[in-house]
């Protein structure tokens, strides 16, 4: 069964238009959630929204959204003003411009959703799209209305539909030399970095995400299980060690672990005597 769609309208190239669905690629049904109870009665407790003065509950029909100016004051925006905000990108994903994948840093990759005919008029024409851009090996960007917020995207072919993921704007990403530039250029020791390729090269393998575990997960599930049925709980893992005090041993140990036996260390280049003068 296809899930619920969270939007629907037309996807555009050019002067080629189709209605078109979007579906959530991911979902969290599976995963553990908890309720915050009350400790004395176990039983659930909700959350109420309280005025910031008189400490007494603000009913729904009485709260209104409000953005806050520098002297402290707030402008009230109604519901019904947000609604009349109209822009081509609430009901139409045009497609702007294509570039290649590779181009995209993973960095901005947000959440993916699956883009697919909204009915069987549309097929014939989304299938046109889908096909055009396997053949240019391209993905499109957009913008796109979702949950009162327009975001940028990109879209890709994927089987017989598309997928379609939100991407982070620009200012929503802390620039990378904010947090790096304090690292410095530090030289490598050739040996090392032999030795870590090595280690990478015995554990590549195949993309298979159906061998990821959440360990966390399966863990909390354990500790559930254990005190429902009355049991001891597990114990905790064992917190790996600080620090590394020869890098070059740890990295050999870790190569013979896979198998493979380290290089021999390279001696250390010994300097020429000098010629004594005449």
């Amino acid at each position: 069964m296809v899930a619920r769609a969270v939007w629907k309208g037309f996807l555009k190239l050019g002067t080629v238009t189709c209605g078109v669905k979007l579906t959530g690629a991911t979902s969290e049904a599976e995963k553990v959630h908890f309720r915050t109870l009350n400790r004395k009665s176990r039983l659930p407790v909700k959350a109420r929204y309280v005025d910031e003065e008189t400490g007494k509950p603000v009913e729904r029909e009485d709260q209104v959204k409000g953005y806050e100016l520098d002297n402290g004051d707030f402008v009230l925006i109604e519901p019904e003003e947000i609604k009349s905000l109209k822009v081509t990108s609430e009901h139409t994903l045009d497609i702007e411009g294509f570039v290649d994948k590779a181009s995209v840093q993973s960095l901005y990759l947000e959440k993916p959703y699956y883009l697919y005919p909204a009915d069987r008029a549309s097929t014939e024409a989304f299938a046109v799209v889908r096909e055009a851009m396997k053949r240019k090996k391209r993905v499109g960007t957009a913008s796109i209305v979702l949950y009162q917020r327009e975001r940028p995207v990109v879209i890709e072919p994927l089987g017989n539909g598309m997928i379609m993921t939100t991407l982070r704007n620009h200012n929503e990403v802390v620039a990378a030399d904010t947090v790096f530039d304090d690292i410095g250029d530090r030289k490598v020791d050739p040996d090392m970095a032999e030795i870590a390729s090595l280690i990478i090269e015995k554990k590549v393998t195949t993309f298979d995400p159906s061998k990821f575990e959440d360990r966390y997960e399966n863990a909390l599930i354990e500790l559930i299980n254990a005190k429902r049925a009355g049991k001891k709980l597990p114990k905790a893992a064992p917190a790996p060690k600080e620090n590394v005090i020869n890098l070059a041993d740890v990295l050999r140990k870790s190569l013979e672990k896979e198998g493979v036996k380290a290089p021999a260390k390279k001696p250390a280049a010994r300097a020429e005597p000098k010629r004594k003068s005449a």
